[in-house]
């Protein structure tokens, strides 16, 4: 009998570790972590000035890989070529990954334009990697052929390479179709990761990754980046840091590009993410004991969220055997509730009121899709949801191995 006792709360004692683990984890990187940063951004000092506009414009060289872009190319180049920024001070390099379209005729109509054609598919990074070579000028802006940029775009993004710690920086991604489906989800998700990465650039100088649509890099930070990894902004972004260098976002940067709306497409391009995202894991797993802010910010912002599934898995199930438990022995019925329905007394119940709560979200938005009905909040518990399933995906394709980052666009 004694030792059925002692294996019961060895077994008690074990999944409160779990318990409590999961919890902060997750409570960490989704609020604790976002929080502090809006504390300390207001105390943080602005970035150094810059010493007048006509020095900040730098010539800058413009890399896109494109793969049968011939609906978004030309208004890619017109957005950059319309801009307020000194046309002298451009170069622009298009590498067209073996496109079968019209892509590189659309190409060469643009004057003074360099087009690199790869003869097989060969992958943004190889293409990239490849073009990096080909730039005259020492600051790069790495870009998305489906990226609109704004006219005044190059010039805040390049403005802050006077100061010669800054490395790396993020423009600010903005959606121009948000038309229902998961498209207003995503588009309140980046204007989130916004926020954050543009106070981890306040705060620390230390953003973790920039969007991948559009950004500045000083080309001896930019590490040429395996062929095989999915998510290479991020990588570069890493490099640059554990470089030395500092890297930001700036608001004032802005460029364009469509969300899709629909929920398979984008799934699949989160699953991709993902699985990039555990590839860059394994590369800077070693930063993580540096035990110094960088680790605290890629631990923080990143590694939490990239085992947040697992954490929420725990955290569901050894909930689930607390509140049933506690129901079997009666040892909280008389205290789940204090006198008012809205305070439960006992922790494990607020949490997995908190945890069904989410769950029966998920579940009404999946009806409300089959009538065609999009409320904003169901909208973005499955975005959540979603997010992770794809992260626990991601993660199993990892672990089977990724040969190849050669893509296929979205479709435009």
């Amino acid at each position: 009998m004694n030792k059925t006792i002692i294996g019961f709360s060895q077994k008690m004692i074990l999944l409160q570790i779990i318990f409590w683990v999961s919890l902060v984890a997750l409570a960490h990187t989704y609020i604790v972590y976002p929080l502090l940063l809006k504390v300390l951004a207001g105390f943080s000092s602005p970035l150094p000035p810059s010493s007048g506009r006509q020095n900040s414009q730098q010539p800058v060289s413009i890399l896109i890989a494109a793969y049968n872009e011939e609906k978004v190319i030309k208004g890619k180049l017109n957005s950059i070529f319309n801009s307020d920024y000194p046309k002298d001070k451009i170069e622009v390099i298009v590498g067209s990954d073996a496109s079968t379209d019209q892509t590189n005729e659309i190409v060469k109509s643009f004057p003074g334009v360099q087009l690199v054609e790869f003869k097989g598919r060969s992958g943004k990074v190889k293409i990239i990697n490849h073009l990096k070579t080909l730039a005259k000028y020492d600051t790069l802006i790495l870009t998305d052929a489906n990226v609109l940029l704004d006219k005044n775009t190059i010039q805040e993004l390049t403005k802050h390479f006077i100061n010669p710690e800054i490395a790396l920086v993020d423009s600010n991604m903005q959606s121009i179709n948000q038309q229902g489906g998961i498209s207003k989800a995503e588009s309140t998700y980046i204007r989130g990761e916004v926020g954050i990465k543009n106070n981890e650039g306040k705060v620390f100088g230390m953003m973790m990754g920039p969007f991948g649509g559009c950004y500045a890099v000083r080309k001896n930070f930019y590490e040429p980046v395996p062929e095989n990894f999915l998510v290479d902004d991020f990588y570069v972004n890493m490099k640059a840091l554990e470089k030395g260098g500092k890297a930001i976002s700036e608001i004032n940067a802005k460029v364009y590009e469509e969300i899709p709306t629909g929920w398979k497409i984008e799934f699949e391009r989160k699953i991709r993410i993902a699985t990039g995202s555990f590839q860059n894991l394994k590369a800077f797993f070693h930063l993580l004991f540096r035990f110094n802010t960088l680790s605290f910010c890629f631990l923080s912002h990143k590694v939490l969220r990239w085992f947040g599934p697992f954490f929420m898995m725990a955290l569901f199930v050894s909930n689930l055997y607390f509140f049933f438990i506690s129901m079997l022995f009666e040892r909280f019925t008389s205290s789940l509730f204090d006198e008012s329905f809205l305070f439960p007394a006992n922790i494990y119940t607020v949490i997995f009121l908190l945890q069904s709560l989410a769950l029966i979200l998920l579940l009404l938005d999946l009806l409300l899709k089959l009538i065609g009905v999009n409320i904003l909040l169901t909208r973005l518990a499955t975005h959540f949801f979603s997010t992770n399933l794809a992260l626990v995906i991601g993660f199993f394709k990892f672990v089977g191995g990724v040969r190849s980052s050669v893509w296929q666009p979205t479709k435009r």
